[in-house]
């Protein structure tokens, strides 16, 4: 963590000296989760490149009345905002703004603090104002010039606005972006109020209907179903067919005839009929209790989704996005347009922001003139995606009616548990049946395939799995090479024609052995895919594993009750051992949305002088107002420079400055409900997947026999920037470190540097691989992201 040489720094400067120019930051309409971190990085980030940064507090409203509204924010005085939900500088509905007048007034209090750089924080009514605010900008000074309240120099000197967006929202209603700041956290809530209603419900046999937010757009809705297992989801893009009800009763009937003790039916807010005619939850219920007879309840979720702490999702997407933006607005020319700064799959970009607001626009259009599929279109692949995997997870036919492929397929967990595997299985399970296959679950991994623990699993043995943390098949770490004789027999047995292998590091090596055995065992030679999920993200060929983003939250909520606690004694450094092996993920972005001061990783050596420069550091901290300190350790980062090591050489060098503590997560990490994330990633992946074993079936079935032994038959999905892509286990082999179990290149090492530069510390930055300005209507990949 020390300083880098004064070369990397001279670089640094070079392209991003930001020594002139003043940046104002607001957050209007309705607020979301984790606004705060983006008003964090922006002051940090434009703090640290040498520009001024101006909290502009409530709004719009704050930029027409000035005076006291408008303040120059320090270092200090973002502290201890990344934890805190809604926003601190406020935020306010402003109709003086809607007039030109107001809009003069504006311009005038942003001329006086030399403010010409705008970092907009809102949804798309804040957005569109504030283009309208950027185009009339030479009009508005060349009134603020004749009417004598500003003079020509003035006028040159502030003659350009420039504006930069960030979506906050928890709707995520907002074109051109896969989340906005917010969502996932409103996310949290929901899935936390359904996992509660969910036992009293199922305690009374009873059906539940839940109302949730998202105005005209049904993201919320439709997720939150994938990630619950909802029997029913009702939303505006894509309205139920006009036999609705007796669909709906059908089901829900034919549900409690498989003794299922609970139903669960979201409703958007903004649900509405064919006939655009609004579904309310009440007359939802009504319906049930009229046509079916069960105790049912309406639940309205209203503002509790917006309430709470930020979940770590939002803490990293508004920290990333808040950098970003600072970029755009130093890079910004003359005629750059005004963009927002957005998310496709994992990558940044930046797009123009009428065209986004253009486009959000067109989806209520399109709803408007019930040209119901062009809305879903509109709303962008991820959104597609989700519909996509909830209607082959609820096209569950009659047994009689399913059809039949003829094909057996195996599922398996393979190393440690982790959140969301559970919901991965699920959906394996319900869409593989769906397809005609009969699926086959194998507990104990290949321990257990071995051992023969393999039986038929029917789509009710995994009723309510979605929310369920660890692995309910069971898990183990044993490899199939010692076993293979044992675990070809069992293929014979049950005549198992394709596996489906979730889990992490182990499973990939498991998956790349059964690959090298099928030149000595025919029975290898079948479709093999595996789903990358452990708690570590050290799987080659993803940037992403199912059960990394649960604890991620678990590190995260452990280390803001960490920080409470340095609060209230003052002048106190806490210490935390996370889990991963040599791979630095859970530290270092836990440290990024926790705000530590300073997060030692395996990938990144550090030695006794860095050691020192990060106890001088909190040292000076210790001086400001924030007398708290936090440090995280990878448990693998040095074997010589222990946890225990680090809490005493802090110790030893704070002494008289502060005192320290120490925490050793452990396997509190690896437990709890998956968040909604990891029920949703895992549902979608391993439908994907399920689709691709499918095809590749198909592909690989001939003269009576299944029979695949290419490298493109073994593979491994995950996400890569932008998209979900299968790449052979082969292949992967070469970008694998086997010694220490990690991808030989990981992308978030990307991410360091911000987590420096908002603990306050100089480092070079790469600014190569910051997002460049694209246009939203751009062709997206065609395997999408999640």
């Amino acid at each position: 963590m020390a300083a880098p040489n004064r070369q990397d720094t001279k670089k640094f400067f070079e392209n991003l000296s930001g020594a002139g120019k003043s940046i104002g930051v607001l957050t209007s309409g309705g607020d979301a989760q984790g606004m705060n971190g983006a008003v964090r990085a922006v002051v940090r980030m434009g703090i640290y490149v040498g520009a001024k940064v101006y909290f502009i507090h409530e709004g719009y409203q704050g930029m027409v009345d000035g005076g006291q509204n408008i303040e120059e924010a320090t270092w200090e005085s973002v502290s201890s905002m990344l934890q805190v939900g809604g926003t601190v500088i406020g935020s306010a509905r402003c109709k003086e703004f809607r007039t030109l007048e107001g809009r003069v007034r504006a311009a005038l209090n942003l001329v006086q603090h030399g403010i010409t750089n705008l970092c907009v924080i809102g949804g798309d009514g804040s957005l569109t104002g504030a283009n309208l605010f950027r185009e009339e900008w030479s009009s508005l000074l060349e009134t603020l010039r004749t009417t004598g309240q500003i003079d020509d120099e003035a006028v040159q000197r502030n003659s350009v606005l420039h504006i930069v967006g960030m979506v906050g929202s928890i709707d995520n209603d907002f074109c051109g972006t896969d989340m906005t700041i917010g969502t996932d956290s409103a996310l949290h809530r929901i899935i936390e109020v359904v996992d509660a209603i969910g036992t009293t419900a199922q305690s009374h046999q009873r059906t539940f209907v839940l109302e949730v937010m998202g105005r005209h757009c049904g993201y919320l809705a439709l997720v939150s179903a994938l990630a619950c297992g909802a029997d029913w989801v009702f939303f505006p893009e894509m309205p139920p067919e006009d036999d609705w009800e007796e669909e709906l009763c059908y089901k829900l009937s034919g549900n409690r005839a498989d003794k299922k003790r609970l139903n669960i039916i979201i409703v958007a807010e903004g649900a509405i009929d064919r006939s655009n005619k609004p579904i309310s939850a009440d007359y939802i219920k009504d319906l049930v209790v009229r046509r079916l007879g069960f105790d049912t309840r309406v639940t309205i979720l209203g503002h509790v989704q917006r309430g709470g702490t930020p979940s770590a999702f939002d803490r990293i997407l508004a920290s990333r996005m808040g950098v970003e933006a600072v970029l755009a607005l130093l890079e910004a020319s003359a005629t750059t347009p005004a963009c927002v700064v957005s998310l496709v799959g994992n990558q940044s970009v930046r797009l123009p922001l009428m065209e986004c607001v253009q486009m959000t626009q067109e989806v209520q259009k399109a709803m408007d003139e019930k040209k119901f599929d062009e809305a879903v279109r509109l709303r962008g692949r991820s959104f597609e995606n989700n519909l996509h995997t909830y209607r082959l997870l609820c096209s569950r036919k009659s047994d009689k009616d399913l059809p039949s492929s003829g094909f057996n397929v195996a599922v398996l967990n393979v190393g440690a548990p982790a959140a969301g595997m559970n919901a991965a299985v699920r959906s394996a399970v319900r869409v593989g049946i769906a397809e005609g296959h009969k699926m086959f679950a194998v507990n104990d991994g290949f321990e257990g395939f071995a051992k023969g623990q393999i039986k038929e699993i029917k789509w009710g043995d995994v009723g309510g799995w979605t929310g369920q943390g660890g692995s309910l098949l069971g898990t183990k770490r044993t490899l199939p090479a010692k076993h293979a004789e044992k675990i070809a027999e069992q293929i014979r047995i049950h005549n198992i024609n394709a596996m489906l292998v979730i889990g992490g590091f182990e499973a990939f090596e498991c998956v790349l052995e059964l690959y090298e055995l099928r030149a000595h065992h025919v029975e290898f030679c079948v479709p093999l895919c595996m789903l990358p999920a452990t708690i570590s993200n050290n799987v080659p060929g993803t940037d992403l594993t199912i059960g990394a983003d649960t604890s991620l939250n678990a590190i995260v909520e452990t280390c803001d009750r960490i920080k409470q606690s340095a609060s209230g004694t003052k002048r106190r450094v806490f210490i935390i051992e996370t889990m991963g092996g040599y791979c630095g993920y859970l530290a270092n972005v836990g440290g990024l949305a926790a705000g530590a001061d300073a997060v030692y990783i395996y990938e990144e050596p550090f030695d006794i002088r860095e050691l020192q420069a990060n106890v001088e550091h909190l040292t000076e901290k210790m001086k400001t107002s924030i007398q708290r300190g936090l440090v995280l350790r990878n448990e693998n980062s040095n074997e010589n420079f222990t946890t225990d090591f680090i809490y005493q050489l802090y110790s030893e060098e704070g002494k008289g400055v502060f005192d320290c503590r120490k925490n050793v997560l452990g396997h509190m990490q690896q437990g709890g409900a998956p968040s909604p994330f990891d029920r949703n990633f895992g549902t979608k992946v391993a439908a994907k997947a399920m689709q691709w074993i499918t095809t590749t079936l198909k592909e690989t079935y001939k003269e009576g026999r299944v029979f695949a032994n290419t490298d493109d038959s073994a593979c491994l999905l995950g996400m890569r920037r932008r998209a979900m892509v299968f790449r052979p286990v082969a292949e992967l082999r070469e970008e694998t470190d086997f010694v220490h179990r990690i991808p030989k290149e990981q992308w978030w090492l990307k991410l360091r540097p911000l987590m420096k530069i908002l603990a306050k510390y100089r480092t070079s930055f790469d600014v190569s691989d910051s997002a460049q300005l694209e246009h939203v209507t751009h062709v997206r990949p065609k395997e999408a992201a999640i």
